[in-house]
Parts: structure tokens; C-alpha cells; sequence
């Protein structure tokens, strides 16, 4: 896992002072976890470059209302018998779930934006830090401390919390953060965070939030 960790910093530049020399390490890295490095590094900062927009995020794209609709049952990408899937494809299902398991952009309090509204700061700060117990430190506080990553994302994992705990009192009331233990926390974004709608009323805001 700490392997892992290093290979995330090394595709944020977040190794070392020169980029040549991460790419090398980082190709020589994750090629031996036979995951294709370039493909991973470009497609993340993709991810970070458009965090909670509706059109360009390229994970954790919530559904509209008007799409859960379509189908019959429960809808929701972390139930692997949801109508969004077929049988052969509900093993893969559960093992996604290992790696959604890390839900820093699904909370009740985090809203998502369509192009009226996205921006850069905006999607970066719809972010929560969460309290994984003995998993942040197996995953060497990628997990705990992921608001900050998201705002700067070539400080490398091992000064994270450092660079939380100097950001917290200047970001006060932004800075999301959900102690809920995490197992309970899972279960309720499961249940709660269904779609994305609008505020009633307030349908041409383009910002939209969880509903379930």
C-alpha cells in the first residue's frame, strides 16, 4: 500500500523537484503493479482539474433524478442488485466497492455543479476529510486528509497532515470534515445520496445536491 501511495505522489509530481525523474519512477512503479502509468497519471488529473462538475468530473458523476426514474428498484452505485447493473457485472460491482470505499465527494453537505456554477475552487472545496482508524494509517493519510489534496495537490503524502492542520483555521467553516465512524458513514451515504437535484425552487442554480 505504501508502494501505492508513493505511485499516487509520483503522478502528481509530489516526489520530487524534478518531473523527469517522477515519471521515470513512477512508470518503472506502477508497471510493476502492471497498472499503466501515464493512462493513470493523466486521467486523475483530469479528476482533479474538474472535481464535482456534472459534465466533466471523470468519477463519482451522480445521477440526476430524472435518471434514477428509468429504472425499477433501488438505484445507487454502491448496491451491486441496483437495476444499473446485470448480473455478470455485479461481481465487479462489489470489488469497486473496495476502492469507492475512500466516498471523500459523497456527503449529505457537498453539493455538485453543472457549468452555470463549476469552477475550480468551488469543485476542490467539495471535499470532506474523514476518519478511517487504522486505514489512514495503512494508506499513509491519503485518506483522512484529502481536502488539502485536492487544493494542492503535489504536497506529498507524508506532510499532508501537516499542511491540514495549517489550513483548517484559514479555510474555518469551508473546510469539511465528518468524524463518523466509517462503516456507519458508508451505510448512510448508501441510503442517503441516491441523486442529485436542485434546491426546490431553485431549479436554474446548477448547483445540485444529494437526495435520496
Amino acid at each position: 500500500m505504501g508502494a501505492w501511495v508513493v505511485g499516487h505522489d509520483l503522478g502528481h509530481h509530489a516526489f520530487s523537484e524534478y518531473e523527469w525523474l517522477d515519471d521515470a519512477i513512477g512508470f518503472v512503479l506502477h508497471s510493476a503493479f502492471l497498472t499503466p502509468y501515464f493512462s493513470f497519471k493523466y486521467s486523475h488529473r483530469s479528476h482533479h482539474a474538474h472535481t464535482n462538475s456534472m459534465e466533466y468530473d471523470e468519477v463519482w458523476i451522480p445521477k440526476r433524478k430524472a435518471d434514477t426514474l428509468e429504472y425499477d428498484g433501488f438505484v445507487s452505485h454502491f448496491y451491486p442488485q441496483s437495476p444499473l447493473f446485470n448480473d455478470s457485472e455485479r461481481k465487479y460491482i462489489w470489488l469497486s466497492m473496495l476502492d469507492c470505499f475512500f466516498v471523500h465527494h459523497t456527503h449529505p453537505s457537498l453539493p455538485h455543479f453543472d457549468s452555470r456554477e463549476w469552477d475550480w475552487i468551488r469543485g476542490a472545496m467539495s471535499t470532506v476529510d474523514r476518519d478511517y482508524g487504522i486505514i489512514n494509517n495503512i494508506f499513509h493519510n491519503v485518506t483522512c486528509a484529502h481536502v488539502v489534496h485536492h487544493l494542492i495537490s503535489n504536497i506529498p503524502h507524508y506532510h499532508l497532515i501537516e499542511a491540514t492542520n495549517a489550513i483548517k483555521p484559514i479555510l474555518g467553516d469551508y473546510y469539511k470534515y465528518d468524524d463518523t465512524p466509517i462503516l456507519k458513514a458508508f451505510w448512510r451515504e448508501t441510503k442517503e445520496c441516491i441523486f442529485v437535484e436542485p434546491d426546490a425552487g431553485a431549479e436554474d442554480t446548477g448547483v445540485y445536491w444529494w437526495r435520496k
